[in-house]
């Protein structure tokens, strides 16, 4: 099932739970699109973030920001190198969710 076809269906069901009821902004027109990345799936994120739904693939980019900012605060070598190590299997972790995702929008 395509991504959009499974935010449909949860948003729907949502709606018939009453879960988007009285929302901040509702009835108001989305605002301009502001990022760079691909729509639908930039929409679907902000989505799932607002429903309280984050993925896991915005959680890695996240956790990867913090660690590069944490490495760059250090200067002992053996914490830089504890650092690097985590920072590198963050960004693992995150290029296997994002070419999960990838995957999946191709079938």
């Amino acid at each position: 099932m395509k991504l959009d076809k499974i935010a449909e269906q949860q948003i729907k069901q949502a709606q018939l739970r009453g879960e988007l009821d009285n929302l901040e902004g509702e009835g108001e027109p989305l605002p301009p699109r502001t990022d760079t990345g691909d729509s639908l799936e930039s929409i679907g994120f902000k989505i799932m973030a607002g429903a309280g739904a984050i993925p896991e693939e915005i959680k890695l980019r996240k956790a990867v920001e913090a660690q590069f900012n944490i490495l760059q605060s250090l200067t002992d070598p053996q914490e830089r190198k504890a650092a690097m190590a985590k920072l590198a299997d963050l960004q693992m972790r995150l290029a296997i969710q994002e070419e999960a995702r990838r995957s999946f929008n191709r079938q």
